[in-house]
């Protein structure tokens, strides 16, 4: 069975590390590529310096909106714009709940949009339920 490749783009350590939690609780198998800003993200994503002969391509992006250096818009626009990234589904998954952001990142073509509950235990069940969904529900594009 192939393994899922996600690109989580974060820059908060807890979050990395309690999604990363979940994820390797859950029953997906599955590559986790961590960027932490959207700098790096597009640098990955295009396969760039440090990532010319390392980045996987993603079958899913998490994407967070606040980060350093390029924002989650500013990367989503990105992807959106770029030919052979545009099919990659894209998860809003942020601190963020003002209208505006999900308005905006819709707008940009994200895929769906998820504010991060502050707890962990509720945090841990909405990772699970975007892998149930995602991963077991819905098919994926081919990432060639």
């Amino acid at each position: 069975m192939k393994k899922i490749q996600i690109l989580l783009v974060e820059d908060n350590e807890g979050d990395i590390l309690l999604i990363k939690e979940a994820l390797d609780d859950g029953k997906i198998l599955h590559e986790l590529n961590v960027v932490k800003d959207g700098h790096e993200a597009i640098l990955y994503l295009n396969k760039e310096q440090k990532y010319a002969s390392s980045a996987n391509n993603p079958d899913i992006i998490l994407l967070d909106i606040n980060l350093p250096k390029k924002n989650g818009h500013e990367v989503l626009k990105h992807i959106k714009k770029t030919e052979k990234l545009k099919h990659i589904p894209v998860v809003m998954l942020t601190t963020s709940s003002t209208p505006k952001d999900v308005l905006d990142a819709y707008k940009e073509h994200a895929n769906c949009y998820i504010s991060k509950p502050l707890g962990g235990m509720e945090f841990l069940k909405v990772i699970s339920q975007i892998e149930d969904f995602w991963f077991s529900l819905v098919k994926l594009p081919s990432n060639k």
